[in-house]
């Protein structure tokens, strides 16, 4: 059985974060790979004493160990995952030789403002012949001039490349001049909804049956917060603020997330992934422009309403009662399209011959 490596950012705390990487690792493993994540943290200074190099590597477990209920609940969902024991420096990195293909994907592997775009992520000096970017994502529009030659000369290497924007597409083929350069949907959208329900589970916190979600990154106004409170009272809802640290359901994690989004009456959201899986379970949501004018996330939204033809989720200054009810028979058509090419992408990069490949 060949091996694979995955490539990402291992955010223990993030929602969208977790649901991808379990989402490649599921998606692969319908090819009868050995999949494995390869567990991966930040810098470390070789000139560290041996003392000191493990006080560092201890206070990295600590952000990991489980403090408190959310973080069990993150540390509960993270065991769907499979990892590697071995941890790898995003600088100074082991010998990744046991895996015959490396998968970078998806995430913002390939952001240098959050600290990526390394070495590492870009499989730099690694001696493999089968690199492959799956979804990877700059999550910026234009890569700084001090990164161009090394991420070209990293990326000239890929045996194939697929991103998760259109802005990734232009920066890969403006760098390199490749035009094999695919731009595929968040692989969080490949599994459908019966798979998804297999780490799904009932927060112990939800006691009624009837409840608006709202998922907001961004500041939530007291002006929409008027108008999704008008909504919840005229439709007899429970409002369920998901990411407020003072509400009992902010101490949930992914396979949480997954229930409430499948039940909810409506999702109130800002996050592309709230999106996504509003669409997987059949759910009505709205759309609210982030407030602090992040440019990257809202591109984001911005692509996934524009691909399945979902303008009319926006929010416009008030929430319309035709919102409240949804029809994405056509966004589904759209959808299986997509998995169709995805499926030649990885096909094709995984050298597998499609009439006889037998799916899960």
């Amino acid at each position: 059985m060949k091996k694979i490596g995955i490539i990402t950012i291992n955010d223990y705390n993030n929602y969208g974060n977790r649901l991808q990487n379990y989402a490649v690792q599921q998606y692969i493993m319908k090819y009868y790979y050995d999949v494995k994540t390869i567990k991966n943290i930040g810098y470390l200074n070789k000139s560290l004493s041996i003392k000191n190099k493990l006080h560092y590597l201890l206070s990295r477990i600590k952000t990991i160990i489980i403090k408190n209920e959310r973080k069990m609940c993150f540390a509960k969902f993270n065991e769907n995952i499979e990892e590697t024991k071995k941890v790898f420096y995003l600088n100074g990195f082991n010998n990744l030789n046991e895996f015959d293909y490396l998968i970078v994907g998806s995430d913002q592997v390939w952001n240098p403002k959050i600290g990526r775009l390394t070495n590492f992520d870009l499989l730099s000096n690694i001696d493999c012949t089968n690199k492959i970017s799956f979804s990877a994502s700059f999550g910026i529009s234009e890569l700084p001039e001090q990164y161009k030659k090394k991420a070209k000369d990293a990326l000239m290497q890929f045996k194939e490349i697929s991103v998760r924007e259109e802005a990734g597409k232009k920066i890969v083929e403006d760098l390199t001049g490749r035009k094999d350069v695919e731009v595929l949907v968040d692989p969080t959208m490949l599994l459908t909804a019966e798979e998804w329900d297999n780490v799904s589970n009932k927060p112990e916190q939800l006691k009624t049956d009837k409840y608006i979600l709202n998922y907001f990154l961004g500041e939530l106004s007291e002006k929409r917060k008027n108008e999704i409170d008008r909504i919840a009272k005229e439709n007899g809802c429970k409002i369920i603020n998901m990411l407020d640290s003072n509400s009992p359901f902010y101490k949930t994690g992914p396979a949480e997330f997954l229930y409430l989004e499948k039940n909810a009456f409506l999702i109130c959201t800002d996050s592309f992934h709230a999106c996504v899986f509003s669409i997987l379970y059949n759910r009505p949501f709205i759309v609210f422009e982030r407030e602090d004018n992040n440019v990257s996330m809202n591109s984001r939204i911005d692509t996934l309403l524009n691909k399945f033809h979902l303008q009319d989720r926006r929010y416009n200054n008030k929430i319309l009662q035709e919102q409240l009810k949804c029809d994405y028979s056509n966004v589904y058509e759209i959808l299986e399209e997509e998995r169709k090419r995805t499926n030649e992408f990885l096909n094709k990069a995984l050298n597998v011959e499609e009439n006889k490949i037998e799916r899960k």
